[in-house]
């Protein structure tokens, strides 16, 4: 797949447009769908329980509903998967190994977290997320390398996501690890910052989460 499966979320939406490719795959989420109609955007696909929306939203899905009903997927909200991993098992489903996440944090922190948890589970299905709004972006590394390129500015924070993450290395950034091993206890990647050098962060056994702030 070449593409990437784009979703919108009904968290802040912090960005004003975002490049969106003829092989990527849009899924507008909940409350999702008015940022789309902000954006001039024409999701592929429409889904949730639609508890976020409004009443004239909820007129509008009724309509599309019965205008494009293979677009539009209604949860009940009585379930276990929150919407936004209801939409990413939808895009895996569909082939895509790489996601892009906008308007997935703000608003209610328990939200948020559960949106950095679905980067974790995209990760343990062979694919990647970035939760990206307009001030950064968050990902996770699994048993990887992840570099980044000379042009990046601004800083870059490290936490564990399990009990320990063995082998933390940070190389060519204002601070530097070898070999560290991170828990969830002691937040020593905080605040990190970039110094005009290609830097990388490898984990060798465990995950963390990289929220980068521009």
């Amino acid at each position: 797949m070449n593409g990437k499966c784009i979703i919108i979320g009904a968290g802040d939406l912090t960005i004003g447009d975002f490049p969106v490719g003829e092989e990527d795959y849009i899924i507008a989420v909940d409350g999702g769908l008015s940022y789309c109609g902000v954006l001039g955007l024409e999701p592929d696909l429409i889904l949730g329980d639609f508890d976020s929306v409004n009443e004239q939203e909820r007129e509008a899905i009724r309509q599309l509903k019965q205008e494009i009903p293979d677009r539009i997927i209604e949860l009940r909200p009585e379930k276990d998967d929150t919407d936004m991993l209801a939409a990413l098992r939808l895009g895996l489903e569909k082939g895509y190994d790489t996601f892009h996440i906008y308007a997935g944090t703000g608003g209610r922190l328990d939200h948020t977290l559960a949106n950095i948890q679905c980067l974790l589970f995209l990760k343990r299905n062979g694919a990647t997320g970035y939760l990206i709004d307009g001030n950064g972006m968050i990902l996770v590394i699994c048993n990887e390398k992840v570099s980044f390129r000379e042009q990046m500015d601004g800083y870059l924070s490290l936490f564990a996501l399990g009990r320990e993450a063995k082998g933390v290395t940070i190389e060519n950034m204002k601070y530097e690890l070898d070999g560290y091993t991170m828990t969830t206890d002691y937040p020593r990647g905080i605040s990190n910052e970039f110094i005009g050098k290609e830097a990388s962060i490898t984990v060798e056994d465990g995950e963390v989460v990289c929220i980068l702030q521009y």
